[in-house]
């Protein structure tokens, strides 16, 4: 029958002590019975002190051994963490060692509670880890969300729930000189204009995501008057829509719109302009039209002198839309070019004759000074004929009797050049900034000759849009004007070509 060693041991591991105390009892009995006196008392002191030392000596042997294998079975419940034991073999190994019964069970109960929440720790352990790289993603994201922020040339300023300010962009701060201004800072004592301060306080206080936009007017650093359209948007914790008090703040973005207001203020006077000069040939025609029809030309010559008046009216309005057509071609670029290598020279002899009559009519003596030398240009005929026309009719037009206008022409580095010269009027300084504008006309010399103001614009555009060129103006009041034309060369346009 084999022997059960772990039983043994352990039995013999409680009755070493209990035969320990029995012998150094038995020992002081006899001691205290016989004294030291007998021998045999003697012998028996150290008979027992002896059985004392040798049952001392082999249970400390039983607990040195115990503890070696309670040592052994905790290193390997330590080591669950970085190798997995199975556990029919850690279940094994413990019958196998040298502990007390109660001992394996409790290492047991240990062992299997580690292997029970193993998959718990590995699966935290795996959230733990998702959880730091989402973490670490959001802080790369905030990070750049505020980089883009920062580098915004819109002013962004945002409030949290409390009317505190939040955020504000360098712009921000530039535009509204909120340079001292601490984050935290009420929002009606950080911001001096009442009008983005209402807006953010109302739209923070609403219930529901909403936004609102309005435009206001503000002053920059250097005093320039600059539109900005403000969007105010709220700002939720949550991405519900439903009520409750899930709002945390207002954003509002400004960006400026002053370029968008000039363009709405440029066409409001287009538009006022051109029915200002559509109504008068319009009225003219009108008017004459309701003599003929009432019998107001009683003979064969006031009946011509009203057809003419009314042809005449006709023509200047059909001049005016042709212009505001042709500029409306060349602004959108739909216009239809036919661009050839032509002799500057050629075009510009053909605009003089076309203009030579009008000039004789105000006794005006008209100079061509044309360049000898051949003048090539890659040009629309049509359109640098036209353009020279208007320049030539135009100076003829602010020229006083008995004037003198010259038409000049020159080659000069890698460009060719002609220039229209008076000896009338002339320009302010402000006349010349604006007399490239459509409609624009100076109001001195209004009553001296009729137009629509297009007809410089038109040069402009056919000369600097079509053929990219340069037109420019030199003047002197009572002394003439000077305008000047630049257009690259035939064979400058080649070789960029």
């Amino acid at each position: 029958m084999p022997v059960n060693r772990s039983g043994a041991s352990s039995v013999f591991a409680w009755l070493c002590p209990i035969v320990l105390v029995i012998a150094l009892a038995a020992t002081g009995v006899m001691l205290v019975l016989y004294g030291t006196s007998t021998p045999y008392a003697a012998y028996i002191s150290m008979a027992g002190m002896a059985v004392a030392l040798v049952l001392g000596g082999l249970y400390q042997a039983s607990n040195v051994q115990v503890s070696r294998s309670l040592l052994t079975q905790l290193a390997k419940l330590s080591s669950l963490q970085n190798e997995h034991i199975e556990p029919e073999q850690f279940e094994q190994q413990l019958r196998q060692s040298k502990l007390p019964p109660q001992a394996r069970r409790m290492i047991l109960e240990i062992y299997q509670t580690l292997e029970s929440d193993q998959d718990s720790i590995g699966a935290l352990q795996q959230k733990s880890a998702r959880s730091e790289v989402r973490a670490h993603l959001a802080e790369s994201r905030v990070s750049e969300i505020n980089c883009v922020i920062e580098g915004l040339t819109e002013p962004v300023i945002m409030v949290d729930q409390y009317g505190e300010l939040a955020l504000m962009n360098p712009a921000a701060v530039t535009l509204m000189g909120m340079q001292n201004v601490a984050i935290g800072t009420r929002i009606d004592d950080a911001l001096s204009c009442d009008s983005i301060v209402q807006l953010l306080n109302e739209t923070r206080r609403r219930k529901l995501k909403s936004s609102r936009v309005a435009e206001i007017e503000l002053a920059d650093p250097a005093g320039e008057k600059h539109w900005y359209r403000v969007t105010v948007t709220t700002v939720a914790d949550n991405d519900s829509e439903s009520g409750g008090e899930s709002n945390f703040g207002a954003v509002a973005v400004m960006r400026d719109i002053s370029g968008y207001k000039a363009i709405q203020r440029r066409n409001a006077e287009f538009v006022s302009a051109v029915s200002h000069e559509m109504k008068t040939p319009l009225a003219g025609i009108k008017a004459y039209t309701e003599l003929l029809a009432d019998g107001e030309a009683e003979d064969e010559e006031t009946r011509d002198e009203f057809l003419g008046v009314i042809s005449g009216q006709a023509d200047r309005l059909q001049r005016l839309i042709d212009n505001l057509l042709n500029l409306a071609r060349i602004e959108a670029g739909v216009v239809s070019v036919s661009k050839k290598p032509r002799s500057l020279n050629d075009l510009l002899d053909e605009a003089a004759a076309i203009v030579q009559p009008t000039a004789e009519q105000k006794n005006i003596t008209l100079n061509v000074e044309l360049s000898p030398m051949y003048l090539g240009v890659l040009a629309d005929r049509d359109m640098i004929l036209q353009a020279a026309i208007n320049l030539l009719s135009n100076a003829i037009k602010y020229t006083p009797d008995g004037g003198k206008v010259t038409l000049r022409s020159r080659l000069s580095d890698r460009e060719v050049h002609f220039e229209v010269e008076d000896t009338g009027v002339g320009l302010s300084p402000e006349d010349c900034e604006m007399v490239f504008e459509k409609f624009y006309r100076v109001k001195k010399d209004q009553k001296m000759a009729s137009g629509t103001g297009l007809g410089l614009p038109l040069a402009k555009h056919i000369v600097e849009d079509v053929h990219g060129g340069t037109l420019t103006v030199k003047s002197e009041l009572n002394k003439g004007s000077t305008f000047m034309i630049a257009l690259p060369t035939v064979q400058v346009i080649e070789h960029a070509s």
